[in-house]
């Protein structure tokens, strides 16, 4: 039989290995896809339709995951935006909590990746070029 010291022990360094692996992860989310929402909008069910599930099996959503907001909702403490959302969809690009960019509204899906493509470049340091790339078809 173990001496009950020696379980408490373990415990604690896989308990401090498990704190340490989230403390690490933690930063890979700093930069967010906040999509700002609310119920009944049509838009908001047809990006939902269209985009919602492949979203985070691409490379933008890879960087930039998503995280869904309440228009009607207070905004959580934890992010700072430039000016009011108006319309739904609003997809604020947020580094740290912070807005970097934002796009408003939703007009399909090629508009949303071109759109999406250019507020990734011109607001964060995700290598678009790299990714096409790398997307390229080969011959």
């Amino acid at each position: 039989m173990s001496h009950p010291s020696i379980g408490i022990h373990m415990l604690t360094k896989i308990l401090a290995s498990i704190a340490a692996l989230i403390i690490s992860i933690l930063p890979a989310f700093a930069t967010e896809l906040v999509m700002v929402e609310q119920d009944g909008c049509a838009y908001c069910a047809r990006w939902d339709a269209e985009i919602s599930e492949i979203y985070p099996k691409t490379p933008e959503g890879k960087f930039a995951p998503l995280r869904r907001v309440d228009l009607h909702a207070p905004l959580p403490a934890d992010l700072t935006f430039k000016g009011p959302v108006i319309f739904t969809p609003t997809f604020v690009l947020v580094e740290d909590g912070i807005e970097q960019g934002r796009i408003e509204g939703y007009a399909g899906d090629e508009m949303f990746w071109a759109m999406l493509t250019i507020t990734l470049r011109d607001h964060s340091d995700f290598d678009v070029e790299a990714v096409h790339a790398t997307q390229a078809p080969k011959p």
